[in-house]
C-alpha cells in the first residue's frame, strides 16, 4: 500500500533523519499520519437524496391524500380569533396562522399558550388592506421606512408593497414579527405570507426562505407555485415543498360556495395539499373591519366557517379517505 511504503521509507535512514531540522521532521511525520488515516479510516458514504414523496417521508402511503385545512388572519379581530379557534377545536380545520402586527395579537397569544399543541404559524404581514382598519410595522419605524406609506401604515396591496419596499428592510420586519410572536409565548409551526407579498419578487421570496431556514420552520411553498413560475430555483435540499394549494376566489358566487369546496375535496389528489380558508363571524365587528370590501369580508368568512365546521365537510373527508395533517408534522422533518 502507498501508506505502508511511505512509512517504511521514513525508517530507512535514521542517521539521515537525525540530521534533519526538527520542524521538518514533524511535518514529515504529520504527512505520514494523514496518509495512514486516508488509507484506513472509514469514510462515511455520501447520503443519497431522498427520493420518497413528502407523504412517504411523513410516514404515509404513496397514494395517501393528506390535507391541511388552514385558517388565515388570526389576530386581525376578535371575530376572526373566536371563529378560528372554534373551528380548530370542533371543526375540520387543522392549522392556522397569525398576523403579528394586528391589534388582537395578545388574545391569540393567550390561546397559543393555553393550547401548546395547536398548529399555529405566522402569516408574515407586509400589507394593511382594509379601508379604515389599518396597522403598521412591528420593527422600529426608522429601520423599515420603505414599508410605510404616506398615511403611516403598511401599504394596502401586495403589488405596491413589492415595488416599494426594500428587501433588506422587509427582512428586518419579518424577523421582528417572528421574535415578537416568540416573546409572547407563540411557538410558530410554519411561515407563510399575507396576501402573498413575499412571493412577488425573487428578493422577497429569498427573505421568506432565509427566515424559514434560520428559525428551522417550514415555509408554504408548493409545486403549484413552481409550475406558476415562482422563484423556486432558490430552494435547497433541506427545503420542503408541498404538492398543491387550493383556495376559493371572488369568482365563486355565494350560492355556489359549498359546491366549490365539495368538488375540491372530491377531486383531491394523492400528496399533501393545503386548503386556505378565512374564518370569522358575520357580526358587527367584522363588518366594520371589512367595510366596502366584500371579498374576504364578513359574509365570506361566515360561509367558510359554516362549511368547515359542518357535518357535510366531515363526512366528505371520511368518504374520500382524506387524512387531516398539520404543519407541525411537516416541521419535524426539518428539525431532524
Amino acid at each position: 500500500m502507498q501508506c505502508e511504503g511511505t512509512i517504511m521509507n521514513l525508517r530507512i535512514n535514521r542517521g539521515l533523519l537525525s540530521r534533519l531540522n526538527p520542524m521538518y521532521l514533524v511535518g514529515i511525520t504529520l504527512f505520514a499520519a494523514v496518509l495512514f488515516l486516508a488509507e484506513f479510516w472509514p469514510v462515511p458514504a455520501v447520503r443519497a437524496q431522498d427520493s420518497r414523496t413528502l407523504a412517504e417521508r411523513l410516514g404515509y402511503a404513496p397514494d395517501a391524500k393528506l390535507l391541511i385545512v388552514h385558517a388565515d388572519d388570526l389576530a386581525v379581530a376578535h371575530s376572526v380569533d373566536a371563529a378560528s379557534t372554534k373551528a380548530l377545536e370542533t371543526g375540520s380545520v387543522s392549522s392556522a396562522s397569525i398576523m403579528v402586527p394586528c391589534p388582537w395579537l395578545t388574545e391569540i397569544a393567550g390561546y397559543a399558550q393555553q393550547h401548546p399543541q395547536a398548529d399555529l404559524g405566522l402569516h408574515l404581514t407586509l400589507t394593511s388592506e382594509w379601508a379604515v382598519y389599518r396597522w403598521g410595522p412591528v420593527a422600529p419605524r426608522e429601520q423599515v421606512m420603505s414599508l410605510i406609506g404616506r398615511d403611516g401604515y403598511l401599504f394596502p396591496t401586495e403589488s405596491v408593497a413589492a415595488k416599494t419596499i426594500s428587501p433588506r428592510e422587509a427582512e428586518i420586519e419579518v424577523r421582528a414579527q417572528i421574535e415578537r410572536a416568540r416573546a409572547l409565548g407563540i411557538n410558530p409551526t410554519h411561515l407563510d405570507s399575507h396576501m402573498g407579498t413575499l412571493f412577488q419578487t425573487k428578493e422577497l421570496f429569498a427573505v421568506l426562505l432565509r427566515a424559514g431556514r434560520d428559525y428551522k420552520l417550514p415555509v408554504l411553498v408548493s409545486k403549484d407555485f413552481a409550475r406558476g413560475g415562482l422563484f423556486t430555483g432558490g430552494l435547497g435540499a433541506g427545503d420542503i415543498m408541498i404538492d398543491s394549494v387550493v383556495t376559493i376566489t371572488p369568482t365563486v358566487s355565494p350560492e355556489h360556495w359549498a359546491e366549490f369546496y365539495v368538488n375540491a375535496i372530491k377531486s383531491l389528489k394523492p400528496g399533501v395539499t393545503e386548503m386556505i380558508i378565512h374564518l370569522a363571524y358575520d357580526d358587527e365587528e367584522m363588518r366594520a373591519v371589512t367595510v366596502n370590501h366584500p371579498d374576504w369580508g364578513a359574509a365570506w368568512r361566515q360561509r367558510d366557517f359554516d362549511f368547515f365546521t359542518g357535518d357535510q365537510c366531515r363526512k366528505l373527508l371520511e368518504e374520500n379517505h382524506i387524512k387531516l395533517i398539520t404543519w407541525r408534522e411537516i416541521g419535524k422533518l426539518i428539525q431532524k
